[in-house]
């Protein structure tokens, strides 16, 4: 089993940048597939991006192409989400997850498919 902590959400401009992070201990994160989701007040959860186990592949929501980017640091055992050229609607608590199953090459973009989830961090942009 593995636990995920999110970090690095807060206030921000439109326009502003802000890197979360998500930190996993009991398990090495080379074992899974990773995501970022996101939740805002009276929506669903909405897929982010996501990175596979091995070669980083990824895959982004249409939303956020070109303007967010995650990445892995094995070493770490840390998982990245940059957001740059932020926006009042990516306001929202954002989730990091890990998918076990995930082959290795994969980078799921479906929550039900993920095993583990971390408790979110708040992001607010400001227009």
């Amino acid at each position: 089993q593995v636990q995920l902590v999110e970090s690095g959400g807060g206030l921000v401009q439109a326009g502003g940048s802000l890197r979360l992070s998500c930190a996993a201990s009991g398990h090495t994160l080379t074992s899974y597939a990773m995501g970022w989701f996101r939740q805002a007040p009276g929506k669903e959860r909405e897929f982010v991006a996501a990175i596979s186990r091995s070669l980083d592949f990824t895959n982004y929501a249409d939303s956020v192409k070109g303007r967010f980017t995650i990445s892995r640091d094995n070493a770490k055992n840390t998982v990245y989400l940059q957001m740059n050229s932020l926006k009042p609607g990516d306001t929202a608590v954002y989730y990091c997850a890990a998918d076990f199953a995930a082959p290795v090459t994969v980078a799921t973009t479906e929550g039900a498919q993920y095993d583990y989830w971390g408790q979110g961090t708040q992001v607010t942009v400001s227009s």
